[in-house]
């Protein structure tokens, strides 16, 4: 019976993997660390310097050198490199003794073709210049695209724009190509909503391999992600298009941001307001800055400092913090402001933390820096 048991719960753990954890590198005292959502630091603060968790793995400083440990603390490779970047897809490019050079995350080194300069992985490409011209690799070291072009730009959303001779066009990452290279210009992010190009003069959105003119507009943002609407400038006012080319809500706002859970805020005579779909005001113009409404349906707002307010307009946190990037180390970017799922990083005088949608503190802790959390398996 007990021999049973056993079989079943190994059957369990072999069908259902270990849950996925979110981890934020914090700094304390000159000591890098990571805590879990739930406020516990469960990597202690012991690390001369750290970067955030990327493909289950972060890389730590000791002793002057890089290794990398995983989400448990373990190391996983000892620290031995002078330099090293963010695993992806199972590769990091690492230097030592001044050689740059890809491993696994055994440690081991990964061959690649011979490269004049190293890129990083992405999306399971990375970009393989020989000379003048520039193709893309997978992680094995074959050539996906061909090195036939004279510029390609960072991977996103599995594509990158690219250039042929003088002219733009779009990539994937198995090399084909998903928008003619025919354009003057080109959105450096692919939509299913379609991106943004120009011939002369003439911005237009190239959807499903037709160009569809914008009557007007003199430049065009790149599609949001959970959006069919982006926004367009002409005669120096903003407003907003469909993946027609067609204005949507008129070009009337100074400034605008993306549509997000219905929402977009919008600059007018001064002052943030937000609008819906149809162009109605739903919030009206009274802040110094706003930002778009996360999934949680909560928008970070700004008089003197930042607070959030919900859909209503109403403020649920008072506005007490600063949010933006520019304030943290982040050396791992992160672009987001406001909630990422039900927390939002935010400083104050006495340090970085993140609040919860009630505005309480997570681990009543306040850090020397915090970075956003990321997942990790």
């Amino acid at each position: 019976m007990r021999t049973r048991f056993i079989i079943v719960l190994l059957t369990i753990f072999t069908f259902f993997p270990a849950i996925s954890q979110e981890l934020a590198l914090v700094l304390q005292d000159d000591k890098f660390g990571y805590m879990n959502n739930a406020g516990d630091v469960i990597i202690p603060l012991q690390f001369e310097d750290s970067k955030s968790f990327s493909d289950g793995l972060a890389a730590i400083k000791q002793n002057d050198k890089w290794g990398y440990i995983n989400s448990s603390g373990e190391t996983v490779i000892e620290p031995q490199y002078d330099k090293i970047k963010y695993f992806n897809n199972g590769i990091a490019l690492v230097n030592k003794d001044d050689q740059w050079g890809y491993i696994d995350k055994t440690g081991q080194p990964v061959k690649m073709p011979k490269m004049e300069k190293f890129y990083d992985f992405k999306d399971g490409v990375a970009i393989y210049r020989q000379g003048d011209k520039i193709g893309l690799i997978d992680t094995k070291g074959n050539v996906v695209a061909e090195l036939i072009y004279d510029g390609i730009k960072k991977i996103r959303n599995g594509h990158a724009k690219a250039k042929k001779g003088l002219s733009w066009g779009m990539i994937n990452t198995k090399g084909e190509v998903v928008v003619p290279f025919e354009f003057d210009e080109i959105g450096n992010t692919y939509s299913p909503n379609g991106v943004y190009v120009s011939k002369g003069e003439v911005f237009g959105i190239y959807v499903n391999g037709d160009f569809n003119a914008i009557e007007g507009a003199d430049k065009v943002w790149n599609f949001p992600k959970n959006s069919n609407l982006t926004y367009a400038r002409k005669d120096k006012k903003v407003g907003f298009i469909n993946s027609k080319g067609e204005w949507v809500i008129a070009p009337q706002f100074e400034k605008v941001r993306s549509f997000s859970n219905g929402l977009a805020p919008v600059f007018k005579d001064k002052k943030w307001g937000y609008i819906n779909e149809k162009g109605d005001v739903v919030i009206d113009y009274q802040f110094k800055d706003a930002e778009v409404f996360s999934a949680n349906g909560m928008a970070p707002v700004k008089e003197k400092r930042w607070g959030f307010i919900d859909k209503t307009g109403k403020l649920i946190i008072p506005m007490e913090y600063d949010i933006s990037v520019k304030f943290g180390f982040l050396k791992s970017g992160g672009e987001e402001k406001g909630f990422i799922g039900n927390l939002a990083r935010v400083k104050t005088k006495q340090g970085w933390g993140f609040l919860n949608e009630k505005g309480e503190l997570l681990g009543n802790t306040w850090y020397d820096e915090a970075e956003p959390f990321v997942k990790v398996n």
